[in-house]
C-alpha cells in the first residue's frame, strides 16, 4: 500500500539518497548538476540590511529569495546585492540569473536591474499573486558549467 506525507524536515538519509539518485541520472546524461545553495549578506556599518538566497544548479543561478530590511529600502541596497551576485558569477562559465516574484512584489524594480521578462503566470483569483520570472543572461563565450 503506498502512501503520501508531508514532513516539515527531510530526514538526512532520504536527502541524501534522493541527491545521490538525481546525481547518478543527471551523470548518466552528462550532466553536471552543480547544486550549491548560498547567501549574500549586505551590512551597512556592521548591521545586517540585506540578502540574497540563491544557489546554482546545472549552468544557472537561482534567486531563492531577497529581502532588504524596511528601514533601508530605497537606498540601492537590492540592487546593489543583485550586482554582486552578478559579478560573482560573470566569467564563471555559467548562462543565467533566474528569479521569480509576485505582482505585489517588486517587478519592476527587477527590470530596473536589467533582469528580463520571460513570462506571467496570472492568477485570476487574485492578480496580486500574478507570478513574474525573470532571467539575466550572462554574455559567455564558453558556457562550461553544468556540464561533465
Amino acid at each position: 500500500m503506498t502512501k503520501v506525507k508531508m514532513l516539515d524536515n527531510l530526514p538526512k538519509a532520504i536527502e541524501d539518497k534522493m541527491n545521490q539518485d538525481l546525481i547518478d541520472y543527471e551523470t548518466s546524461h552528462g550532466i553536471d548538476v552543480n547544486y550549491k545553495k548560498f547567501s549574500l549578506v549586505l551590512y551597512d556599518d556592521e548591521v545586517v540590511v540585506g540578502v540574497v538566497n540563491a544557489f546554482t544548479a546545472f549552468a544557472e543561478i537561482y534567486v531563492d529569495d531577497m529581502w532588504v530590511d524596511s528601514k533601508h529600502r530605497g537606498k540601492g541596497y537590492g540592487r546593489k546585492l543583485l550586482q554582486q551576485l552578478e559579478n560573482m558569477f560573470e566569467g564563471q562559465g555559467f548562462n543565467n540569473i533566474n528569479l521569480c516574484t509576485s505582482q505585489f512584489q517588486a517587478p519592476e524594480f527587477y527590470k530596473k536591474c536589467g533582469f528580463q521578462l520571460e513570462f506571467v503566470r496570472y492568477n485570476k483569483i487574485n492578480p496580486k499573486l500574478n507570478k513574474y520570472f525573470f532571467s539575466r543572461m550572462f554574455k559567455e563565450e564558453n558556457q562550461f558549467q553544468g556540464l561533465k
